[in-house]
């Protein structure tokens, strides 16, 4: 099953973003076989990151949540909200 993960950042975290950043790449390239689409939510002038987007697919919601919960950017405190949703594309 497919889950989008909707991150949204803490205001003014961008620093904390930064530091966690090499570790939260590290993350998602050990779970490539999980990982259909990643990316950065931007900011109104496309300039700084404010949270993220991922697809990703499990065989359930507790292995999705356990995959946001484990990604450094969430254990480091840097989102204000978390959301995982099913998930199905309807154009490619």
């Amino acid at each position: 099953m497919q889950f989008a993960i909707v991150c949204l950042g803490k205001p003014d975290h961008g620093q904390l973003r930064a530091e966690n950043r090499p570790a939260h790449i590290d993350y998602l390239n050990a779970n490539l076989e999980h990982m259909l689409l990643a990316g950065p939510f931007l900011s109104e002038d496309g300039e700084r990151p404010v949270g993220s987007l991922l697809i990703v697919e499990y065989d359930d919601r507790s292995q999705a949540q356990a995959f946001a919960e484990g990604d450094p950017y969430a254990r480091a405190g840097l989102f204000e909200s978390v959301t995982i949703r099913p998930f199905r594309p309807a154009l490619r």
